[in-house]
Formats: C-alpha cells, structure tokens, sequence
C-alpha cells in the first residue's frame, strides 16, 4: 500500500503539480483551504503538504488545529524566508518546510525522508524490470540480486523517483552526492555509464543534451 499524501494550498497550479508528479508512488488527496484540510484529516494521511499562505485560516492555524488532534506529520510550503518565519513554522510543529519556487526533486527527497523519519516511506519500488527494497537496501532484477555500490544505489533510487523525468547533472549531484555541484560532470558521467551496464539500461537510462539524464519509462 503506498503512502498517502495530503497536499494543501489555495493554488490550483501548485497542487495539481504536485499530484502529477506523485501520483504513482503514493495516493494523493487534495485540499484548496484551511477548512478543507481539516475535514479531510479524518482520512488519516501518512504526512501534510500544507501552504502557509492560504486566505481565512492560514497554514500555521491549520498545522496547530491538527495537532492537537493526531501525530501526523507535516511539511510546510511557503514563501517565507526569514528564520524568523522558519522558527515560528517549526513551533507551530512543522517537521520540515520548503521555499517556493521550489523544485519537484527537492520535495520529493524532502518527502521520503520526513515518511522515513516516522517509519512510513514506501518500502518497495518496482519499476520496469527492477525491485528496490528501500528498507534492505537490496535491489533485484528479474527475481535476481543486482549488486550496487552506495553511489550506484542512491542514483538508481533516484532515477526510480523520478521516471520519464530529465534531470539536470547539478540535481543529480547534489542529491546522490549530498554536497554542492562544483561543475565536474565525469563523476556522474561515470556512475551513469556504471548503473547503465549493472541493469543492461542502455536504452532506458538516455541523455538530455545540455541537461543530463532521463529514465525511460
């Protein structure tokens, strides 16, 4: 059963967005207000997307209201920069926040590591002929073991994230790397060519003149 996500914010665009790109890795439902999301609290989401900025009740009354009834986790989306506004996000009892404009990468990897803090990340992703246990760390194809390095893994991961989707070298970088971009592209380069060979994804794993790599899916 895959997680299920609440996504809140009086911007259409914003959350149909959101539910295009999530919509096969967890079961999405959908509020436009405060009072909405409220309501739609009793289908006990896995974890909140809420926007701050919302007209009437506001995200920060909509994150207080839901706290005192259940423990549900809740990433905060919103304009507000300041630390300030950050620390009285937190207080509200936020887990997380993202800036907007944001990039859909960076809520995803944001995502899974707040479901994974509370033990509800989606512990299996089956995608073209490959299984990952997330939990495990172990990865099949066709019912047998494929053996990754730590690298390879956490860019297969990524790519599994993100099918049909072209991802800039500087995004996959920083999220496998974990660390800034500093414009060497050989490194991924190489991984690349590693994982296309380990998985026999030469015409799966195709690259993005200019930008860098997709999944075909």
């Amino acid at each position: 059963m895959n997680p299920k996500l609440l996504v809140v914010d009086d911007e259409r665009g914003i959350v149909d967005m959101i539910q295009s790109y999530f919509q096969t890795q967890y079961d999405i439902l959908t509020a436009y207000s405060g009072q909405e999301a409220l309501k739609k609290v009793a289908c006990k989401p896995d974890l909140i997307l809420l926007d701050i900025n919302m007209p009437g009740m506001d995200g920060l009354t909509v994150c207080q209201q839901i706290r005192e009834h259940i423990a549900c986790p809740i990433l905060f989306l919103t304009a507000r920069i300041e630390s300030s506004d950050k620390i009285i996000g937190f207080q509200a009892g936020a887990d997380d926040y993202i800036v907007k404009p944001f990039e859909m990468v960076e809520l995803a990897a944001r995502v899974e590591t707040v479901l994974r803090r509370y033990n509800k990340g989606a512990q299996r992703i089956a995608i073209l002929d490959v299984c990952i246990d997330t939990l495990s760390r172990t990865v099949t194809q066709n019912g047998r073991p494929v053996s990754l390095t730590n690298k390879e893994y956490a860019l297969l991961l990524l790519f599994a994230r993100n099918p049909n989707i072209a991802l800039f070298r500087e995004t996959i970088f920083e999220q496998v790397w974990e660390s800034n971009y500093m414009g060497d592209t050989r490194t991924v380069d190489l991984h690349v060519q590693r994982l296309r060979k380990k998985l026999s994804w030469d015409e799966r794993i195709t690259a993005v003149y200019k930008v860098g790599y997709r999944l075909e899916v």
